[in-house]
């Protein structure tokens, strides 16, 4: 055993705390004070916003975690399961960094003989109005003998949950394994109208006051004055597929009843990052169905959300502790379940394992009204990274806060079960998100 006289001790006391050690341990100690005093003060700020009546008439989830010490804000029913609507896209944004290539694979391929086989890897930029990717097209022009198969998608035209009233609508466009067009008819107004595909031209009819596509075939109901461009789902199928291709490509192109070519090459197209940007930015649905179908073309033959969606929570995301009901890759079902602390945990491993300059640029910037336009706001001045997700009775945040003083927060914002406007819902989350950026 170790004695220590009373000489001894004073001589290690004298060096422990010499001028050096004192001020350190003052500085320490005053910043500790100052962090503790900024949190308490928030708190009294933030704590009775939360607890408003407002709030107390919806269900409510709010968890924010300081990146840097993992330090808890707050946490209201942070493990408590709500309906996600479009931050599942986080999820998705998460599984395509960590799977796809800088650039995105398009088709697969093999030549044998004079033949050439393909099959789609669920690509949603073949043809799209925004990417206009006509890398395709360019490739098969090679080519006299084209075989395409697409019997290796084992989903359906729609995820499950999804509202069949929507079909009209271009947020619920139809997944499929070979997309074109962003399987859109695009309606340009104009005299006369401009439309894409030219293909769709005789199947258009002007009406006032119909749904704008018939519910069984293609068949579409403009108005009568056409204002504003529009975006109609069409019926997808292998026969139009082949139309479509062979018309772009002026070549006949033939179903192959074979299974995709094993030991396929690849055919990349446009850049990974531009199909994530526009997706949060514009929330597209069908952007975030088809890129699981890309990630799963990745890991094997077939495309399938549920492969890939087990290979991510698998092998990435296996520390959730609130395993969530994940059923498609956009958030446009119902049926989905996800907690505050999940979209925190993904948001946390999103920052530790992308670069952040990469992973800020694809996130869209957020205030009380809405995700902003990039094209027409500064954002020099705002604070919040974020994903919303709103659907009937519910508006979602999830993202990253950069405080006034530096730091930088993962948070998420659940709201489900409020009939008041949505509107009055961003306000009250943006109050409480600002009062957190300018006190911590």
């Amino acid at each position: 055993m170790l004695i220590l006289t009373n000489s001894l001790t004073q001589i290690l006391l004298k060096q422990l705390f010499s001028h050096k050690w004192l001020w350190f341990l003052l500085l320490l100690l005053l910043l500790v004070s100052c962090a503790s005093s900024r949190l308490s003060t928030l708190k009294k700020t933030v704590i009775p916003q939360l607890n408003a009546p407002a709030f107390n008439e919806q269900f409510t989830g709010f968890l924010a975690v300081d990146l840097a010490s993992s330090d808890t804000l707050f946490s209201v029913n942070a493990k408590k399961y709500f309906t996600p609507a479009s931050t599942v896209k986080l999820f998705t944004l998460y599984t395509a960094l960590k799977t796809l290539d800088k650039h995105t694979p398009l088709l697969k391929y093999r030549e044998q003989q004079d033949s050439l086989y393909i099959s789609g890897t669920g690509n949603p930029a073949f043809l799209h109005p925004y990417f206009n990717d006509s890398t395709a097209i360019t490739f098969l022009t090679n080519y006299n003998t084209i075989l395409l198969s697409t019997n290796h998608y084992t989903g359906e035209k729609y995820g499950p949950g999804w509202a069949w009233e929507d079909y009209p609508y271009y947020f619920s466009a139809e997944i499929s394994p070979l997309p074109l067009y962003g399987n859109v008819l695009k309606v340009f107004p104009g005299k006369p109208w401009r439309i894409q595909p030219k293909f769709f031209k005789s199947a258009i009819a002007t009406i006032d006051g119909a749904p704008t596509r018939a519910w069984n075939k293609n068949r579409f109901y403009l108005p009568l004055q056409l204002q504003d461009t529009l975006e109609i789902p069409f019926i997808t199928s292998d026969s139009l597929v082949l139309q479509l291709l062979g018309q772009k490509i002026n070549k006949k192109i033939t179903l192959s009843e074979e299974n995709p070519p094993t030991e396929a090459s690849i055919l990349y197209g446009v850049a990974t990052d531009s199909i994530l940007k526009q997706m949060l930015a514009k929330s597209d649905n069908f952007l975030a169905e088809q890129t699981m179908l890309m990630v799963s073309s990745v890991l094997s033959d077939t495309l399938s959300f549920t492969l890939a969606r087990d290979h991510v929570l698998e092998h990435h995301l296996s520390s959730l502790r609130q395993p969530p009901r994940w059923v498609d890759g956009s958030g446009l079902s119902r049926y989905n379940l996800f907690s505050p602390e999940s979209m925190v945990t993904v948001l946390t491993q999103l920052y530790q394992e992308i670069d952040t300059t990469r992973l800020f640029s694809l996130l869209p910037r957020w205030n009380e009204d809405g995700t902003l336009d990039e094209e027409s706001e500064d954002f020099r001045h705002h604070f919040l990274l974020a994903k919303s997700g709103s659907m009937g009775n519910t508006y979602n945040l999830s993202g990253y806060l950069r405080t006034s003083s530096g730091k930088l927060l993962a948070f998420s914002f659940m709201n489900n079960h409020f009939r008041s406007p949505s509107r009055e819902v961003r306000t009250r989350m943006y109050s409480i998100l600002k009062a957190i950026h300018l006190e911590y």
